[in-house]
């Protein structure tokens, strides 16, 4: 039997991918159906920021997705998230200041 993650989420596996919860894998599936659709383009998974501070590197934030919005005609840094850490928080703050990029939240 496996143990159960500590905030209750489920790895799940969609085209090849592992996702930490269905909640990520069912978001990956919408997003594909935009980008089918035309609404959104340049579908990324897990893209890497590396936020650092007069020049030395202090983390790496890892985001679910990065896509372009047609409609908004904007890039979007999205992160499904269920709980949000202390971490996650600081993490967010550093990626604004480093890249001006505000991460949308999807619940």
């Amino acid at each position: 039997m496996r143990a159960r993650s500590k905030y209750g989420n489920v790895r799940t596996v969609v085209d090849g991918h592992t996702f930490a919860s269905k909640r990520e894998a069912r978001r990956y599936v919408e997003l594909k159906l935009l980008q089918h659709h035309a609404k959104i383009g340049g579908l990324t998974l897990q893209p890497k920021f590396v936020c650092a501070v007069q020049h030395v590197p202090v983390c790496t934030y890892i985001a679910d997705f990065a896509y372009f919005d047609y409609e908004k005609n904007a890039n979007v840094v999205e992160d499904v998230k269920g709980f949000k850490t202390a971490i996650y928080r600081l993490k967010k703050k550093l990626v604004l200041a480093c890249f001006g990029i505000e991460i949308q939240e999807v619940a």
